[in-house]
């Protein structure tokens, strides 16, 4: 039995849900259009403003996908509705981004720039300034697309445990480690 995939997705006021024939979820709102392919043992009903996601059958694969397009289901009507934002700081000596459109650069250390374009349906914004570590914010009404694109970034330079530098998400805590001890003698 899966609890989240019983609990009802309400869709907000200026959202609107449709499912075709061959289950195929659809959601539009003022942020954007997102569509869904659901598995055939799973049945969508919209009614009375509220999405349901109701299982078919009981074998065990289609227990697992319940809770699962229950989730993503709920995260597309708070993307077109909401939309999702990510923060990453550039904590390091120099290092520094930029954007001109939808190619983010990024100088981290290494002996050449980064040149990351991102998909037009994220948002880009950079944000530097003085005493401050440099900032990348990221948003999109799609939160797979903005997770993946926030990973790629992060996987430029990832945080090490010793100084604390690369590219972190805004609130993370790196846990650090002590560097070499001292010789004993």
């Amino acid at each position: 039995m899966s609890r989240i995939g019983n609990n009802p997705v309400i869709i907000p006021q200026g959202v609107s849900v449709s499912v075709s024939d061959d289950n195929l979820v659809t959601v539009k709102g003022p942020k954007g259009e997102l569509t869904q392919q659901v598995n055939r043992d799973i049945q969508i009903k919209v009614e009375n403003g509220e999405i349901k996601v109701v299982r078919l059958n009981e074998q065990k694969p289609t227990m697992a996908l319940h809770g699962l397009y229950r989730s993503l289901i709920n995260n597309m009507v708070v993307g077109v509705s909401e939309g999702y934002k990510i923060v990453q700081e550039l904590v390091g000596v120099g290092y520094k981004a930029s954007h001109s459109g939808q190619v983010l650069e990024l100088a981290l250390g290494y002996s050449h720039s980064i040149f990351f374009e991102l998909p037009k349906e994220v948002q880009l914004n950079t944000i530097t300034e003085r005493g401050k570590n440099p900032t990348i914010v990221l948003e999109s009404h799609d939160k797979q697309l903005i997770g993946q694109v926030a990973a790629k970034i992060r996987s430029f330079r990832k945080p090490e445990p010793y100084k604390g530098k690369g590219i972190l998400f805004q609130g993370e805590v790196i846990r650090r480690k002590a560097g070499k001890a001292a010789a004993a003698k």
